[in-house]
């Protein structure tokens, strides 16, 4: 029976404790492995809005301050309204005489309708003379033929049915005359009116942008980048402050692609920021990018070169904060965090399932 030396016992014990910490160690790191994938590439973000003015013009007031908490619709600046104002007087002065010009086609209309009745009438009454000049013109033709009338009184009544015939010409050019003309009377006024709908609109367009003159939170959030002061000229398009959805955060986890086959939507995440001092902040898996984060940078990386070096790419996955976690509506855009996705969840859809079509997915999922 052999004893090991005394001077042996302390390293042979030190060995032996640290061998079994390494086992131990190991064994942990082994499970944890299993269980959870990780990573420490991770940001907070959020659906910023960038608030713009819609109408140029100077700034007469500013009524929110850095970092103030606004509601959807809150008003936040004022652009000075008096030229805006003018135009709309002057749309509306506009829209007013055009329609007071389709009142008075319609009202010229109404008479020409009654100027048409009264050709007509002519038109009957020279009618009714004709037909009386030609009966006198027959009876007096068959009495000069029996030599009961003269010559000069038969000369006489043929010219008056000769004039009444051009009477009832006349009439009647007159009466086509009037008629044309209230033809005529007809597009004017579809003219006249199409143009006081343009009016019309002019006043609808210029009291738009008299109400553009309020700037307005487009959504509830706390103001941030505010660039915006009293008396500054400010244009369409001008990023004057931000509106961050505090309470509305998401994490965007870019993992490694040799960790995205362990990865499904639904399986619950644990978020650890700084910030907090490392309290955790439950989430889930949401969604995946369709794409690599090097695909959507500004210069994509050209890997058909002769010195091509394989690097593990990262893809972006989407995780939703939990509202009800004690930490969500304090987390900021911007903000690095630490994330551990739950693995052991199989239910969900994987990153190779997420790329399918719809009804790809229902086979995938029958399939499983």
């Amino acid at each position: 029976m052999s004893f090991i030396p005394r001077e042996q016992i302390l390293p042979a014990t030190v060995a032996a404790i640290a061998g079994l910490a390494i086992l131990i160690g190991g064994g942990l790191w082994w499970i944890e492995k299993q269980a959870w994938e990780k990573t420490d590439n991770a940001f907070i973000q959020a659906d910023t809005v960038q608030v713009s003015p819609q109408v140029s013009g100077y700034v007469v007031e500013v009524l929110v301050a850095d970092n103030a908490h606004v509601e959807a619709g809150q008003v936040l600046a004022r652009i000075d309204p008096a030229s805006f104002q003018a135009r709309l007087d002057q749309a509306i002065a506009n829209a007013n005489a055009l329609e007071a010009a389709v009142a008075a086609v319609d009202d010229k209309a109404s008479l020409e309708e009654a100027v048409i009745a009264e050709r007509a009438a002519g038109v009957s009454i020279a009618q009714a003379e004709a037909g009386r000049m030609e009966a006198d013109l027959k009876r007096y033709g068959d009495l000069a033929g029996q030599g009961w009338v003269s010559d000069q009184k038969l000369q006489t009544v043929r010219a008056g049915a000769d004039q009444s015939r051009a009477g009832v010409a006349q009439a009647q050019a007159a009466l086509e005359a009037e008629r044309r003309s209230a033809a005529s009377l007809g597009s004017a006024r579809a003219q006249t009116v199409a143009q006081a709908k343009a009016a019309r609109a002019a006043v609808e367009q210029a009291r738009i942008d008299l109400d553009r003159t309020v700037i307005r939170a487009p959504a509830a959030g706390v103001v941030g980048a505010r660039a915006l002061r009293p008396g500054q000229l400010v244009q369409p398009g001008m990023s004057l402050m931000s509106i961050v959805p505090l309470g509305r955060a998401y994490v965007v986890a870019n993992f490694k692609e040799t960790q995205l086959s362990r990865l499904r939507i639904g399986q619950a995440v644990e978020i650890k920021a700084d910030a907090f001092g490392g309290e955790a902040i439950s989430g889930r898996v949401e969604s995946f990018a369709p794409a690599t984060g090097a695909e959507f940078a500004l210069i994509p990386v050209e890997n058909a070169v002769g010195n091509f070096t394989k690097i593990a790419q990262r893809v972006p996955v989407r995780v939703a904060v939990d509202r009800d976690a004690p930490l969500a509506g304090a987390l900021r855009p911007g903000l690095s965090v630490e994330v551990r996705v739950d693995v052991r969840d199989r239910t969900g859809v994987s990153f190779a399932e997420s790329g399918a079509a719809p009804q790809q997915y229902v086979r995938a999922g029958q399939s499983r």
